[in-house]
């Protein structure tokens, strides 16, 4: 029991500069040097990255991104195509419900899948995984009524709960040497999948009024929206092939031959342990604090994406922008585009010359801003709209009846807005690593990448629902000009920082009470 309630710690970076303001005054290296003497000495050289299974889990990993995403640009029309309710403002919460059944089943399963893969291994895990997200997104277009979606979402979720043993997977192949390297290359991948999959749904929903030369068949006028799901099946299948070929088995008690590299600590992966149960994991304060931090984390950005489609779909009067589903999509691409940029050029110096937990808790505090942001863009746009009889019914008004200017300033906004809520997502990336430094041993990584991504599905799961509902309810109300969600989203993300400050608070004492137990 001694070696089990000790926390493997690393450096949050293996270089630190001065310059950072991020970077503490008291650094866990020397917190630790306090604690025992002579401190570990950390290695120069990077550990070479295992390619090739970098490669197949970037590839897997955009399974999921654009399975989940591909139906953003038209789920809203798909709720009305079925005709499920006949007023327009109810749509949003149709959509909502659709989107959190997704995130229900993931939550119900992902621990279990985390479990599982810590006795099973990982690659049989993710592979079932793979192939039960894509089978579900093929048959999403298929549905006609709202039961059927929302089952055929509650399949794809509860198969795509295995994403905890991915981020295992990359956890077990990389060691803090190499990180500020293989993460941000790994993160790229929901971003790029973000681009794919709400291009996918913007491009190739009704197929037959939009491209009536090549799918004016009857079977695409009666599912208007096959298409984008099919092609995502198609893309799932690849990655699943290839990663099938390629992608070897990370697992300590499943590995044949696979160069693992030592932690920090000298402890290497083959070492046994005893299995953590989740009242041991939760018992721990980091993990704790991850896990709340984490929920919170979840549900701000889930909460955004939603408010954001909601927002631009909407009508002007309604306080949104009336954007196309084509339009909706290009916004998504964009932000897609910004996270690559992010990942590519901007997260590996931060991880490497800034403190990781001090980022994490700036990345945390953008939220409220992103949300505060949005009325803003519904004031420019009301600007450059010609004056119209308050007579005529709701949804008359487009961004593209406006002033080509006030059009060019919406947009610029737009963009500016994605990128910032962008930046504010890098804390997925660190809570990652965060995650893979405080996991009590080697072999309790999976479970407890699985307690910490249950938490983050947990929000996940009702926050659509939820956050689809305050806006149904209140955009049409007179509070605030319609503007109380937005108050209300502003403040639940700006109480979601105050988890932020306890994850460095656990992890100095985790450190000072490692040195002392050494």
């Amino acid at each position: 029991m001694a070696q089990r309630d000790q926390l493997y710690f690393s450096p949050s970076c293996t270089t630190h500069d001065d310059s950072c303001p991020l970077l503490p005054h008291s650094t866990p290296n020397s917190l630790e040097s306090q604690a025992s003497s002579p401190p570990a000495k950390v290695r120069s050289t990077s550990t070479p990255i295992p390619r090739s299974q970098l490669i197949c889990l970037c590839l897997i990993r955009l399974v999921e991104p654009i399975a989940f995403t591909q139906i953003f640009p038209y789920v809203n029309e798909m709720i009305a195509h079925i005709h499920l309710t006949n007023d327009p403002s109810r749509v949003g919460f149709y959509s909502g419900l659709a989107e959190s059944a997704f995130s229900i089943s993931s939550l119900l399963s992902i621990y279990h899948w985390a479990r599982l893969s810590d006795v099973m291994g990982r690659r049989p895990v993710i592979f079932i995984g793979i192939l039960g997200v894509s089978f579900a997104t093929l048959l999403f277009g298929l549905q006609q009524t709202f039961p059927g979606i929302l089952l055929i979402r509650c399949i794809g979720g509860f198969f795509s709960g295995n994403t905890a043993v991915i981020y295992s997977v990359l956890g077990e192949i990389t060691d803090t040497t190499n990180q500020a390297i293989a993460f941000p290359m790994f993160g790229l991948a929901w971003p790029v999948g973000s681009i794919i999959g709400p291009l996918i749904g913007g491009t190739f929903s009704n197929p037959a009024n939009a491209i009536p030369n090549l799918f004016g068949h009857h079977f695409f006028q009666t599912y208007p929206y096959f298409l984008p799901g099919f092609i995502a099946f198609v893309i799932s299948l690849v990655a699943a092939t290839f990663g099938y070929v390629f992608l070897e088995e990370t697992l300590p008690s499943k590995r044949r031959g696979l160069a693992v590299p030592k932690s920090i600590t000298g402890v290497t992966h083959e070492q046994k342990s005893s299995p953590f149960t989740f009242r041991m994991l939760i018992s721990v304060p980091i993990i704790r604090a991850l896990s709340l931090s984490g929920a919170g984390l979840s549900f701000t950005y889930t909460a955004f994406d939603v408010l954001f489609v909601l927002f631009c779909y909407s009508p002007i009067e309604s306080g949104g922008l009336a954007l196309s589903a084509a339009e909706i999509g290009i916004c998504l691409a964009i932000a897609g585009l910004i996270s690559c940029f992010i990942q590519l050029f901007v997260t590996p110096t931060l991880l490497v010359r800034c403190d990781h937990v001090r980022l994490y808790n700036r990345c945390l505090g953008l939220w409220p801003y992103c949300f505060l942001a949005l009325p803003l863009l519904n004031a420019v746009a009301r600007i450059g709209l010609p004056i119209v009889d308050h007579r005529l019914s709701e949804g008359t008004l487009y961004l593209t009846n406006a002033d080509r200017h006030v059009q060019a300033i919406v947009w610029c906004g737009l963009t500016a807005l994605l990128a910032l809520s962008r930046l504010a997502c890098l804390a997925f990336a660190l809570s990652m690593i965060l995650v893979k430094e405080s996991a009590p041993t080697p072999d309790s990584l999976g479970v407890t990448n699985g307690l910490v991504m249950f938490a983050m599905c947990l929000t996940r799961s009702f926050c659509p629902a939820l956050a689809s509902s305050l806006f149904a309810s209140l955009a049409s109300s007179k509070i605030l000009c319609g503007y109380l969600w937005v108050v209300i989203m502003a403040t639940i993300s700006y109480a979601c920082t105050w988890f932020g400050p306890q994850i460095e608070r656990s992890r100095e004492s985790s450190i000072v009470s490692h040195g002392l137990s050494e």
